[in-house]
């Protein structure tokens, strides 16, 4: 959604979380240490994929791109929250609300989109080992890659552009410019920008969501089959994937799928603290906690930059 332009309103002001500066200044100490963890987790993922030979295949690319989606959705809210923790006056321009809320809702849709091929990959991995080196071949990884944009763009971008809502109010209970939060500013009925939000939801969360569960039933059913050493490499290879599809949809979900006047405002915003602020920090941990390879490649940099 964006703000018309006939609107006379320029300004909005996130209320945040509370007023009391002990409580801001508590908060700030968690966040900030939520945002260095996430840029340095993330970072250092992404620097380890670019830089490390034995990390260059498929499952490292999407990985790679997933951490750098991590670090948008973080530092799209996170510098702003942390400022406006100790500041009397929360505001940010109607401009700048606009451009927070496309580029989180192209983000979710790119980030939904990109676990449901990252399981499609580990399908093709542990389905068809003999034919993943043609099926997952770099030119098809980057075709997918470059599908997961446009489509995003195109069923999450673009609507919110193309629906433009006129303010009546300028008060936000949130901490950023999230779309049910600003849609309740509208002067007018958003009963079919509701009903729009669900149908889009439904096409960016649930199908994907429908893939990945498809994948690993046909994973778990091939998975069963293999010797009992083998198992539980092929498992580890899974885990971290399903870890972050159910902490990342399971909030995602329940943000958007209903009607946004279903929802008080305090759920959407701690809601959003899990998506936009946890769910990032938390990626790369889960991911090097049960990749091998990664832990080993991350061990040996360490101990290269240490000495």
């Amino acid at each position: 959604m964006k703000p018309n332009n006939e609107s006379l309103i320029t300004e909005v002001i996130l209320l945040g979380f509370s007023k009391d500066p002990k409580i801001n200044g508590a908060l700030f100490v968690l966040f900030f240490a939520i945002y260095v963890v996430t840029f340095s987790g993330n970072s250092l993922i992404i620097i380890l994929i670019i830089t490390n030979a034995q990390l260059h295949k498929p499952m490292y690319f999407f990985l790679c791109v997933l951490s750098i989606l991590d670090l948008c959705y973080s530092t799209t809210a996170l510098p702003k929250l942390l400022a406006d923790l100790f500041s009397t006056e929360r505001i940010i321009s109607v401009v700048s609300c606009a451009l927070q809320i496309y580029v989180i809702l192209l983000v979710e849709g790119i980030e939904c989109q990109l676990l449901a091929v990252m399981a499609y990959d580990r399908y093709v991995a542990i389905c068809h080992p003999l034919h993943y080196p043609i099926l997952m071949r770099w030119g098809n990884c980057y075709k997918l890659m470059a599908l997961v944009f446009i489509l995003s763009f195109m069923l999450c971008t673009v609507p919110s552009i193309m629906s433009p809502i006129t303010l009546c109010s300028n008060q936000i209970n949130h901490f950023m410019c999230e779309m049910l939060a600003v849609l309740k500013l509208s002067c007018e009925d958003i009963s079919t920008s509701e009903l729009q939000i669900f149908s889009f939801s439904f096409i960016t969360l649930l199908l994907p969501l429908v893939l990945i569960l498809l994948s690993y039933g046909f994973i778990i059913s091939s998975v069963i089959k293999i010797q009992s050493a083998g198992r539980s490499k092929a498992f580890s290879t899974c885990t971290s994937h399903l870890g972050v599809v159910a902490l990342y949809f399971g909030t995602a979900m329940l943000m958007y799928f209903g009607p946004a006047s279903m929802y008080s405002s305090d759920q959407e915003k701690y809601s959003s603290i899990f998506y936009v602020i946890i769910s990032p920090m938390l990626n790369p941990l889960i991911y090097s906690l049960n990749n091998r390879e990664v832990k080993d490649t991350m061990k040996k940099f360490l101990v290269k930059i240490t000495h």
